[in-house]
């Protein structure tokens, strides 16, 4: 069992930050890739981000290539998520999740625990 749990969420104007984090528990944190991914209402679950279980690779959704960073401490059974230029799209509900295996993916279905998530709104 993996206990995921993220922070950070909040209202934002546009151009504005904010670094979304996501503390892990339950098993050893360096074993397994983690992601980010968001919803928005009405819309399906997207992914935002990946990062391999050292934090060697990383992988970004276009939309957000270029304004987020996704990094991990493993030390701290921690992953984080630095947003920067955000925009009003970007206003969704972000979740971490940990990925089955070691593999880059995008879908949703290759990550078996997720966090309950937490609020983002950007303002225009």
């Amino acid at each position: 069992q993996v206990q995921l749990v993220e922070s950070g969420g909040g209202l934002v104007q546009a151009g504005g930050s904010l670094r979304l984090s996501c503390a892990a528990s339950g098993r050893t944190f360096s074993d397994y890739a983690m992601g980010w991914f968001r919803q928005a209402p009405g819309k399906e679950r997207e992914f935002v981000a990946f990062i391999s279980w050292s934090g060697g690779s990383t992988y970004y959704a276009n939309s957000v290539k270029g304004r987020f960073a996704i990094s991990r401490d493993n030390a701290k059974n921690t992953v984080h998520l630095q947003m920067n230029s955000l925009k009003p799209e970007d206003t969704a509900v972000y979740y971490c999740a940990k990925s089955r295996g070691h593999a880059y993916s995008t879908d949703p279905y290759d990550y078996d625990y997720w966090g309950q998530g937490t609020q983002v709104t950007v303002s225009s």
